[in-house]
């Protein structure tokens, strides 16, 4: 099969779908100097909230998603799953093998977004919704004939927004399970109301459980020490964290966590 590069210095991004998450990439890409927002494009139907969103960030609004799929080169589905299929067979005709096709649609399946476009050269991205902030965790997985090329492109773009890993796709419904923030959510709510009952001010004691969690993290992944050994530089014989984490011990703190990846990756498994 004829290979066609996507012209790395001059290719256009192009996105089906105009909502947070889309908005949120081109966001990163456009801020990090990846991609300039004139080189990105979406189209937005009636909401004038959405195309005030992508103009102030510099990026094309075009009338109609076929006009998306026509100027571009590397196309974004960044849709609700459930509407996935019907825009994919909408702009099948318009495809052709020098297109890249993504699809940050959670739950959708190459093997159905290859049948429903007729189009193989196609990269499937799990990003979660820290993209908004610059910090997704996202992983993804290349479909039949999207080369080594492809991936490097797209992990370049999604990096703009945070850390990527390429894996299998039979894994992401595990990294589903993993990759929620929404258990990190809980914990900071949590911590925050441990501070609240031992006397600290609900500001003070939301901003410390919040810049603690995230202090926490960075030195997971800056220092190269097992989280394990992190915890055991910080728990004094006898002091305060040892006598907090015993709390969390007696209370079966990480088979909490550990039940709780696993209860959403069967449940990803399920929907999917």
């Amino acid at each position: 099969m004829d290979a066609f590069p996507i012209p790395a210095e001059s290719f256009i991004l192009g996105f089906i779908g105009a909502g947070k998450m889309a908005e949120s990439i081109a966001k990163g890409v456009a801020k990090s100097g990846v991609l300039p927002p004139d080189r990105i494009c979406t189209a937005v139907h009636s909401n004038l909230k959405r195309r005030d969103a992508f103009e102030s960030i510099g990026v094309k609004v075009l009338s109609d998603n076929n006009a998306v799929v026509e100027y571009s080169d590397v196309v974004v589905f960044s849709v609700k799953p459930q509407v996935v299929k019907d825009v994919a067979m909408q702009i099948r005709p318009l495809l052709s093998r020098k297109k890249l096709l993504v699809s940050v649609a959670a739950g959708v399946k190459l093997k159905d977004l290859q049948e429903w476009t007729g189009h193989s050269r196609f990269i499937r991205v799990m990003p979660n919704t820290p993209s908004a902030v610059g910090e997704a965790a996202t992983v993804m997985s290349l479909g039949g004939t999207a080369t080594e090329e492809d991936g490097e492109l797209i992990g370049k773009l999604f990096g703009s927004v945070g850390k990527i890993w390429r894996a299998d796709e039979k894994l992401f419904d595990a990294i589903t399970g993993l990759s929620g923030p929404a258990y990190i959510f809980l914990a900071i709510e949590a911590l925050a109301d441990g501070g609240v009952a031992a006397g600290l001010p609900r500001e003070l004691a939301l901003g410390l459980a919040s810049q603690t969690v995230l202090g926490a993290a960075s030195m997971v992944t800056k220092s190269g020490k097992h989280p394990g050994q992190l915890k055991d530089d910080v728990a004094s014989p006898g002091g305060t964290t040892i006598a907090g984490i015993h709390e969390l011990e007696k209370s079966g703190f990480r088979g909490i966590l550990m039940n709780a990846v696993v209860a959403a990756a069967k449940r990803s498994r399920e929907l999917s």
